[in-house]
């Protein structure tokens, strides 16, 4: 399959969805809401929506039924643009570019920013909670939003990001790096995979697969992330490389090698792989994501 194909088609149907759900910018509310849009629509890969429609296919009869599941794809999108907004204020990693724009704080100032991150991540627990599209059963609904709420939350995505910031110009151990990355970006990877295992019907052997799938393409993503950071061009990547350096961040280059690193990615997407060994052609997405996420160049 040409996964290039596959994910502009499904990256498609998410911004439909996206726009189809998203608030518009009205008063009283005009400047908030612009500041919503404009970095959940700042161009995005769209990488966990994509994983957690693909996810729901490999275990669905046909494709018919992906209504159900975009609205969490679409609660994963908004709660990630909320982390990035986040991450990059000053009191973090201060950045100023994101996906080749101006970060929210530069354009609607650090209240403005952290608000507009607020907004995301509520509005996505609204879209998790809705009782539409009809047909998914209230356990499944709840299993989801108790799923994302973990991948998220102090336990997953926010702890993360707290041990990242203490790491900073710390010698901390490879195994407290895992533990970051598994946190950090590893929990809502994995738990968008999750969430369209459920979504899709999968069995218990199924969702364990794929949750098996989702904990090493997530680490496989952010062992690439932490190798473009320094092979990576600001133009590819649209934000500034060589930060995590600046910063004295652990990464997986600074431990191992660029070399080793590599190879590592290359290991992890194969395990990826190997998770879906009891799964036929209605995987082959995922499969190709998985190569997709570790031969990436941005």
């Amino acid at each position: 399959m040409d996964i290039s194909d596959y994910i502009s088609s499904r990256r498609a149907r998410v911004e439909e969805a996206l726009q189809q759900y998203m608030l518009r910018a009205e008063p009283p509310l005009t400047e908030h809401i612009e500041a919503m849009r404009y970095s959940l629509f700042a161009d995005g890969k769209r990488v966990r929506p994509i994983l957690c429609l693909a996810a729901a296919e490999a275990v669905m009869p046909t494709t018919d039924n992906q209504a159900a599941v975009l609205p969490a794809a679409c609660a994963l999108e908004c709660i990630h643009t909320y982390s990035l907004i986040h991450d990059d204020l000053p009191a973090m990693d201060n950045d100023d570019l994101r996906r080749g724009n101006p970060t929210s704080h530069k354009v609607f100032g650090e209240a403005g920013a952290i608000l507009a991150g607020d907004g995301l991540l509520t509005f996505a627990f609204e879209l998790l909670s809705r009782p539409e599209p009809a047909g998914v059963p209230d356990y499944d609904r709840l299993r989801v939003i108790l799923l994302i709420s973990r991948a998220a939350g102090p336990l997953g995505m926010v702890g993360g990001q707290v041990l990242d910031l203490a790491g900073e110009g710390q010698q901390i151990s490879l195994e407290t790096l895992r533990e970051i990355h598994s946190r950090k970006t590893g929990a809502l990877i994995t738990a968008a995979v999750q969430t369209g295992a459920i979504l899709g019907g999968a069995d218990i052997a199924g969702f364990q697969a794929l949750t098996t799938y989702g904990e090493k393409i997530g680490l496989a993503f952010q062992i690439v992330d932490d190798l473009l950071n320094v092979e990576g061009t600001a133009e590819q990547l649209g934000k500034a490389v060589g930060s995590d350096a600046a910063r004295q961040k652990a990464t997986y280059p600074a431990f191992i090698g660029v070399a080793a690193t590599r190879q590592m990615a290359q290991e992890t997407a194969t395990a990826a792989m190997e998770a879906l060994a009891g799964f036929d052609h209605r995987a082959e997405p995922l499969r190709e994501l998985a190569r997709y996420i570790v031969n990436r160049k941005k």
